[in-house]
């Protein structure tokens, strides 16, 4: 036998219909927006194909480039990415996917950005940064109603129009966000960048910002303290008399993962900012913004358990070990099962939070259940992402820790959204300040998690123990992220029993409420339905 004939090898999975995916596509429906799905199924099969792969990849592999000056000295303050990233960028706002539903007004609006966010996001994750913090934008600008009024269309425009011009002679824009500080990190309120008030009605702002992602944004909103208190500001990055602003790039992070998208230091030599909400009131007003970005940190961590489980399936059914296909091998159908399990319950709940936000504006209780449903799901399924790719990762065995399979990228990038927006501690104490300062949000999430009160004992009894839990208060902080776990796993145990398939909500409830559990993935007990729950992932 030749030495280099080769056999036993998997296909690639390119091209590959991203859409297809069940639990994703029956919440659309579910939630009200069934009307997009030819654009999903369209977004589904471009992401997954040679071109938008091959975008993805190139991107990655070519990171963003920082130039601080001209071959002439002039300070120019400008990244230059590989071309590809502007063709990623070109499809995520020509689909909506940044500020378009907020001037869309058909039902279930952000329901269907979800759905395409998370679709597209299969391509790559790095760009869906400044896609989403432009989408996050645009709650907190309407504080300030000429700002608004002004910028609102453009950056809900579906033009990509890409290069430092001044923000209204452009056809679309795009908007970041810049708030933590070396010292501060989280503890926004520990920022120390100063915001002096000037007679035309703008801020001189003074400091240094330690993490910007997406510099070459057209705006940013970002923190500082006015006489007033900590405030919030706009401040684009060229001025309305057409110079540049003084946002002075002193570096790009060299980061773990998220390499196709620029994150940098920002110095704020004398710039210019207009307040945005009151003075004092920066962190209720930036709020807003950040909760719409922790919504895509959930999308984004669903995105990749998906896309973990839909590389470990195919390459499981392809390759041969011990005789036999491995998605024969009972342990790896054990482990595999388990992450389809994983991956429904994060695509099913961050479904209902995408329907939360469509109908908050106009129903209380849905406001209410938005708030504390995003911050314990944050909590959660950010915290999964990275051991669920670990896993996707091992089912390739050596090949799966080689850059060619895709896999250590996904790996690499899994823990960033337990990160951005808020750290686990944070994430975790942000869901007891909600119950704490809005009882009404304890309602809604028990409301909400009883409509599947009846049908799985082992759901049921973890409903009661959540209720154990939060009637003692007892050193409640320093149990913040078992009673946010268990919440978090109920609130998805009951979207599966409600809305999902009953071979996948048994074994999620059987499992993750049972006891009959490991604690690594692979460990489900034994009589689950492995067939059934492993057709939801064959691609």
């Amino acid at each position: 036998m030749p030495t280099h004939e080769v056999f036993n090898q998997v296909p690639p999975l390119v091209p590959f219909d991203f859409s297809r995916n069940p639990a994703l596509l029956e919440g659309l429906h579910r939630e009200g927006a069934g009307w997009a799905e030819p654009e999903v199924r369209e977004l589904g099969a471009l992401a997954g194909g040679f071109e938008a792969q091959e975008w993805g990849r190139l991107t990655n592999e070519y990171p963003p480039v920082l130039r601080t000056h001209d071959r002439y000295g002039h300070r120019v303050d400008e990244v230059e990415f590989h071309p590809h990233w502007h063709r990623l960028m070109e499809v995520a706002v020509a689909h909506g996917l940044h500020g378009s539903p907020w001037v869309d007004d058909r039902p279930g609006a952000h329901v269907a950005r979800a759905a395409k966010f998370y679709t597209w996001g299969f391509a790559d994750a790095g760009h869906m940064c400044p896609i989403s913090m432009t989408y996050a934008v645009i709650p907190a600008l309407r504080h300030n109603r000429e700002l608004s009024q002004r910028f609102e269309p453009l950056l809900a425009s579906r033009v990509y129009d890409y290069g430092l011009r001044e923000p209204s002679t452009k056809a679309g824009l795009i908007a970041g966000m810049s708030m933590t500080e070396k010292q501060g990190g989280s503890d926004v309120r520990a920022n120390t960048t100063t915001a002096t008030p000037r007679p035309d009605g703008s801020y001189r702002i003074v400091g240094h910002k330690w993490f910007t992602s997406a510099p070459m944004s057209d705006m940013f909103l970002t923190l500082a303290q006015a006489p007033g208190g900590l405030s919030c500001f706009l401040l684009p990055r060229v001025l309305p008399d057409g110079t540049r602003n003084s946002l002075r790039l002193q570096r790009l992070k060299d980061k773990l993962g998220n390499k196709s998208n620029a994150s940098s230091e920002i110095e704020y030599e004398d710039a210019v900012g207009w307040l945005v909400g009151a003075e004092g009131a920066g962190v209720k007003t930036i709020i807003e913004m950040v909760n719409m970005t922790r919504l895509d940190c959930v999308i984004g961590s669903a995105t990749g358990m998906r896309a973990g489980v839909v590389h470990a399936v195919h390459h499981a059914r392809h390759r041969k070990a011990f005789g036999a296909a491995l998605i024969d091998q009972p342990g790896m159908r054990n482990v595999l099962a388990d992450l389809v399990l994983e991956s429904e319950a994060a695509t099913t709940v961050m479904m209902r939070l995408a329907g939360a936000t469509d109908r908050a504006s106009t129903d209380p209780a849905e406001a209410a259940l938005r708030r504390i449903a995003l911050a314990v799901t944050k909590y959660w399924v950010c915290k999964r992402a990275p051991m669920h790719a670990a896993e996707a990762l091992e089912c390739f065995g050596g090949n799966g820790y080689v850059e060619e399979s895709g896999m250590p990228r996904l790996y690499r990038e899994a823990p960033l959204m337990s990160i951005w927006e808020g750290s686990g501690n944070v994430a975790a104490l942000d869901a007891l300040r909600a119950m704490g300062r809005q009882p009404e949000t304890v309602e809604a999430y028990f409301t909400e998690v009883s409509l599947a009160r009846g049908a799985n004992h082992h759901l049921d009894d973890a409903i009661d123990r959540i209720g154990k839990e939060l009637t003692d208060l007892t050193d409640i902080e320093y149990r913040a992220r078992r009673v946010v776990e268990l919440m978090a796993l109920v609130l998805q145990g009951a979207q599966l029993v409600r809305h999902g398939h009953a071979a996948v909500a048994d074994a999620f409830c059987a499992s993750r409420f049972g006891g009959d559990w490991g604690i690594a993935f692979g460990t489900l007990p034994v009589g689950v339905d492995t067939d059934a729950i492993l057709e939801r992932a064959f691609v």
